[in-house]
């Protein structure tokens, strides 16, 4: 059987060799194609290794199951557990967040500013919140603290104490898109749709942010969705995938917005879609559920 690792790091070897001998535009850019290639392989099998993780540990519950006893099969036991990581709300923006850069200051904020953004990153917001607020007792109105705070309370879902910091955070920086998608987000949540399409129009109008742009289109699509305005959702959907076409969970949300508007062929041919797009993924796992229940004379929620 083939060593995928051992295969990616013979390729790595190989183009770090041929930087050492390039002349030509075209060699440097077969090089750069090549970089490019394998690091696109290699973040594809970690989003396939990171779904067998969940399956290997839906196997470890069945077997404990069936056992009858509280031990794993990996030797993980009661008393010694792998802490479990928290997941955001459905549909929430992916971390964004910069990775803060430390300096020495007297008062140790920075510290709590590096913690805070580690610990959103492993999941642990509850953690994130108590290092963030320390930050800020140390040194108020850091709008850096402030940001990473809002994403550390809504992926909590305290959606009133996140949009307080990031609105902080608009007063300081206003073209912040990053910060200005996030209220979009929890304006949804919260079925403040008028000022939820303010502020994710005003987003995509910056265009200083791809990654904001890519969710501002999504969310508009969502409160179109919600709104029964389904011609507005599909429109906004579409450009959400072709911004990012493997942002699965945007195939999903245009089948529905098809499916509710009575289009049945085209709902069913967006969750193909979203399933070819990427069938590792949560999402992409729901595209194909969803295609299997209304083959079967079902029908796909209406709640998101």
């Amino acid at each position: 059987m083939a060593d995928p690792v051992a295969d990616v790091r013979a390729r790595h070897a190989a183009i770090a060799a041929r930087l050492e001998t390039m002349g030509t535009q075209g060699e440097r850019d077969a090089v750069k194609a090549d970089i490019v290639t394998l690091y696109k392989t290699i973040e594809q099998q970690l989003v396939e290794l990171s779904a067998l993780k969940e399956d290997v540990k839906k196997l470890i519950e069945r077997w404990k199951g069936a056992t009858g006893t509280g031990a794993s099969p990996t030797g993980a036991t009661p008393a010694s557990p792998v802490p479990a990581v928290a997941q955001p709300p459905m549909n929430a923006p992916q971390f964004a967040g910069e990775k803060p850069v430390m300096h020495a200051d007297h008062l140790g904020a920075s510290t709590f500013i590096e913690k805070g953004w580690s610990k959103i990153s492993l999941g642990d917001y509850v953690g994130a919140e108590a290092a963030l607020n320390k930050a800020l007792s140390l040194s108020p109105n850091d709008p850096q603290s402030e940001s990473l705070l809002g994403w550390a309370q809504m992926y909590q879902e305290k959606y009133d104490d996140a949009l307080l910091n990031f609105q902080k955070v608009l007063m300081r920086q206003p073209a912040n898109a990053l910060a200005r998608i996030n209220v979009g987000f929890i304006c949804l949540k919260k079925g403040i749709f008028g000022e939820a399409i303010e502020h994710l129009s005003k987003a995509i109008r910056l265009g200083n942010d791809r990654k904001a742009s890519l969710y501002a289109h999504f969310y508009l699509g969502l409160v179109y969705l919600e709104r029964e305005m389904y011609d507005d959702a599909q429109t906004f959907f579409r450009k959400t995938i072709a911004l990012g076409p493997n942002l699965t969970e945007a195939h999903y949300e245009l089948g529905r917005a098809h499916w509710f508007s009575g289009q049945r062929s085209e709902a069913m041919q967006a969750w193909r879609d979203g399933f070819a797009a990427n069938k590792f993924s949560p999402w992409g796992k729901r595209c194909a559920e969803t295609l299997a229940t209304v083959e079967d004379g079902g029908a796909p929620p209406r709640a998101r």
